[in-house]
């Protein structure tokens, strides 16, 4: 105890000094613990995109590119699913719902998806999570769209304002469906997935606005469809991209997907989403390990700096030691004076970066939910973190044994020797 106390006003002596070296030493934990907690939100957040749906079915092409086009809404389909298909397994006695999903159009860079209301029913995220509403309803009328939260907060749009979609994904679009504008009747409630950032119409609404579209062009003027004449045609798509499944049994999915693996009548591809996922974790992993590899990087530089602060004071306290000797302190209590300096270092450091963390996490929250859809929630520490902050110290303490032994080997007619 009595050590501790002579190492903590060794410090304060040299305030200026240790109050760097904390800084340096926070500043580095804090960058290391908060990697790990957005990696963590990440990897939550990211296998929590969807839940609760036991497959989903598209045109034959691989599974990442099926899961990232229906679910991320990154990428394209390769082909459809033809409606007769789609309906031949709506109608299995083991089906309990199906979800389609028709994807291929925008808005001013936000995905459109055409879907049922089956849609608002039975998908879910998180953890069971159902989509639920921040203003109005789902869509009741042929052209009615539903947004995102994104798509309404970073276009500004409110209830009953007219959207016009576009034909393509492109950021910018020249072809756009502008005679059969839509009208929102509804705002989801932010989810953090990338529902946030989709516009929702009735899968009929798609068929709609491209009954006078072929090969990507409109037709001439005097053959175009008019908005109130498409109500009155058979809107029933040919097509859709893909669909989602749940069903009543769960012991019957992995018979169902190798059914539908096998399909004769189409190349039809089914995939476990919870399966897919974790493969496409562990392919995007890769950056994340590195993150956390740069990180613990900058924690080793952060108590290196230490230790090298330690290092050149020691000549400036030969004198200091000496003293120590001269009253009566061992070796042994030099030694470990000067560990106890780095642990010390260290632990401040650690806490001061602890602090540091949850505050811009308290101050960052909303804008990462907001422009990124990653929810970092505010928990205390996991054991993984303890275990990395003890990590810390413990390093902190295993390089405070360097200047110790150097200053251990000092005698006392060194100490008292002017060097000129």
């Amino acid at each position: 105890m009595y050590v501790l106390k002579l190492a903590w006003r060794s410090l304060w002596n040299r305030r200026a000094t240790a109050l760097l070296t904390i800084f340096a030493i926070a500043v580095s934990v804090s960058l290391l613990l908060g990697v790990q907690k957005m990696r963590t939100a990440a990897r939550d957040g990211f296998a929590n995109t969807v839940s609760g749906v036991d497959l989903i079915v598209g045109s034959r092409s691989g599974p990442l590119n099926l899961l990232l086009y229906s679910v991320f809404r990154v990428g394209d389909a390769t082909a459809n699913v033809s409606w007769t298909s789609y309906q031949l397994v709506r109608k299995h006695a083991d089906v309990a719902w199906t979800i389609p999903i028709s994807l291929g159009d925008s808005h001013r860079g936000f995905r459109v998806l055409g879907t049922t209301n089956d849609y608002f029913e039975h998908y879910r995220f998180g953890h069971d999570r159902r989509i639920s509403f921040a203003a109005g309803k789902p869509f009741a009328d042929l052209y009615d769209v539903v947004l995102g939260a994104d798509v309404a907060n970073q276009l500004g749009y409110q209830l009953g304002d007219a959207v016009v979609i576009a034909h393509g994904v492109g950021n910018v679009s020249f072809a756009k469906h502008d005679d059969k504008p839509f009208r929102v009747t509804g705002i989801l409630a932010r989810t953090g997935t990338p529902i946030d950032r989709t516009l929702h119409v009735g899968l009929e609404a798609i068929s709609a606005i491209h009954l006078d579209w072929q090969s990507g062009m409109q037709a001439m003027p005097n053959q175009r469809v008019a908005a109130d004449e498409a109500r009155q045609r058979d809107l029933t798509p040919d097509s859709i991209t893909a669909f989602m499944v749940g069903m009543k049994d769960k012991a019957a999915i992995f018979q169902m997907q190798r059914a539908l693996n096998e399909y004769r009548k189409e190349p039809l591809l089914a995939i476990i989403p919870g399966v897919a996922l974790k493969s496409l974790w562990d392919l995007v992993g890769i950056a994340d390990t590195a993150l956390m590899i740069i990180a613990a990087f900058v924690v080793l530089a952060g108590l290196l700096g230490m230790l090298t602060a330690i290092l050149t004071s020691l000549n400036e306290r030969r004198r200091e030691m000496a003293i120590l000797r001269s009253v009566g302190a061992q070796p042994r209590h030099v030694f470990t004076l000067l560990v106890l300096e780095a642990g010390l270092l260290a632990l401040l450091g650690v806490l001061l970066g602890v602090a540091l963390t949850y505050l811009l996490l308290v101050v960052g929250q909303p804008i990462l939910e907001a422009r990124f859809g990653i929810f970092v929630p505010l928990t205390g520490l996991s054991r993984y973190d303890s275990v990395i902050l003890t990590g810390v110290v413990t390093a902190a303490l295993a390089m405070g044994l360097v200047p110790a032994w150097r200053a251990y080997r000092s005698t006392l007619s060194d100490g008292l020797t002017i060097r000129v």
